[in-house]
């Protein structure tokens, strides 16, 4: 970094991201206006697609998402875009923005409908990607309109460069040295979220979730001060409010510790926006948009670690097992690589892999491991590695008991075991991570509520 000259101090950055719900309609885009507006720090804001404005509303990434397959499956979309124009229309209507803009985002959309579909994955990404990139264009006029001068940036000319993998992108080393020409530019910039460019030129998309990653993309580029991520909670809390409506907010995590607790199901934060962060050492702020004077859980490199820290109890479904097992597969030099190498040549990626002498589990999120998959990959361990015997359980639960202090504090498993036998929850698999600081427990999908209950009651009550 160049030398401040003398009496000269550079400003500070704040990159801050925008949840779905933050930008659902026009009074919510007001209140991230008066949020960016109250600190000049706020300088590069990255926007989530409209997201539900109440329970039964669809957010825009489905319409779009709808539109796709509309018009991969009859040829055409025009009632699909007809609802997606429909929602940008109230939003600009409610916020006094030029027709022109409205009639600009048609147009486009419509471009993107009836572009080259012979590669169903970049269609779609083509097309969900819209959300993100009209809500954006959308901020920076209202922002504009209300007195925050702000401009919309492009991803592809910023320099936003992923790799070619449809809905599961990640961004490319280069895209860091292009992207922190941001930092200079004046006023606020409104970055669309979720999406980048191939080297080729073709739209392509981080999962679901995703703007979270290029918020921390952006801030590690920029080199913020700290990474400000809106949600519409006021923290992250000890356990999901929806099991157990009295959970403790948690004031303090570490990445170590997010990064557990979002893989698992803390649906605040993308556990994959992590990596940016640790590698620029950047702090998040994850915050509320309807509450913004809330402090929020600051999730930083480290903190000091405390007897029996247990911070958070996490939980999610939605995955399988493929449980194999054959005498003496101890002795049989490179059984677990031949049987990963499987998996892969399958193109499945896998999520843990607990073993014993005999035997070994394989844990598949359950969308991926479909029926024909199934079929295929069990045939081929059946044959390639000679087992014994190969099983695939569906219908599994995991939870995650997290906190650095874990590794400092004896009984902690019995403590959680003993809580899962009394809600008479049982374990199908049990595992504990290398690091120390996270124990993962197995359960049916049905007992998932009750174990987090129970877990809870164990360490916080």
């Amino acid at each position: 970094m160049e030398a401040v000259p003398p009496g000269k101090r550079e400003r500070n950055m704040k990159v801050a991201k925008f949840g779905g719900t933050s930008l659902a309609d026009a009074g919510q885009i007001l209140k991230v206006l008066e949020i960016v507006r109250a600190d000049p720090d706020r300088r590069i804001i990255v926007v989530s697609a409209p997201g539900k404005r109440s329970k039964d509303d669809t957010k825009v990434t489905d319409l779009l998402i709808a539109c796709a397959k509309a018009a991969l499956e009859r040829g055409e979309a025009e009632a699909e875009l007809a609802l997606v124009v429909h929602r940008f229309a109230g939003i600009g209507r409610e916020l006094d923005l030029p027709s022109a803009l409205l009639t600009e985002i048609e147009q486009d959309l419509r471009g993107r409908l009836s572009s080259d579909r012979s590669h169903k994955g970049l269609f779609t990404d083509a097309v969900k990607a819209a959300g993100e990139d009209y809500s954006a264009r959308f901020a920076a006029a209202a922002f504009t309109r209300k007195g925050v001068p702000a401009a919309y940036a492009c991803p592809r000319e910023a320099g936003m460069v992923l790799s070619d993998e449809p809905g599961n992108a990640q961004v490319l080393p280069e895209s860091y040295a292009r992207l922190a020409a941001l930092r200079g530019r004046p006023g606020v910039t409104i970055f669309p979220g979720f999406f980048g460019y191939t080297k080729a030129g073709r739209i392509v998309t981080f999962p679901r979730g995703g703007s979270d990653i290029t918020g921390a993309i952006l801030a590690a580029a920029v080199k913020a001060d700290v990474y400000e991520n809106f949600t519409d909670v006021d923290s992250v809390y000890s356990a999901d409010p929806r099991i157990v409506p009295d959970a403790r907010p948690i004031e303090l995590l570490t990445y170590r510790e997010m990064r557990e607790l979002a893989y698992s199901g803390f649906g605040v934060f993308h556990d994959e926006a992590i990596l940016p962060a640790v590698h620029a050492n950047i702090p998040i702020n994850i915050r509320n948009t309807n509450r913004p004077s809330a402090p929020g859980t600051m999730v930083v490199p480290e903190r000091p670690a405390h007897t029996g820290g247990v911070v958070g109890i996490s939980s999610s479904d939605g995955f399988c097992t493929l449980f194999l097992s054959k005498y003496l597969m101890n002795r049989e030099i490179g059984f677990g690589r031949r049987l990963l190498q499987i998996l892969e040549e399958e193109g499945l990626s896998y999520e843990h892999a607990p073993s014993g002498i005999d035997n070994t589990s394989v844990i598949l999120r359950d969308h991926q491991f479909t029926p024909e998959k199934e079929r295929h990959v069990v045939g081929r361990i059946r044959k390639e590695l000679a087992a014994d015997d190969v099983e695939v359980e569906r219908g599994l639960a995991l939870l995650m008991v997290v906190g650095e202090g874990m590794s400092h504090t004896v009984g902690l498993a019995a403590r959680a075991t003993r809580a899962l036998a009394e809600a008479a929850v049982n374990i199908e698999m049990m595992n504990q991570g290398s690091s120390e600081i996270s124990m993962m427990f197995g359960v049916k999908a049905d007992d998932r509520k009750r174990a987090v209950k129970a877990l809870y009651r164990a360490f916080f009550e």
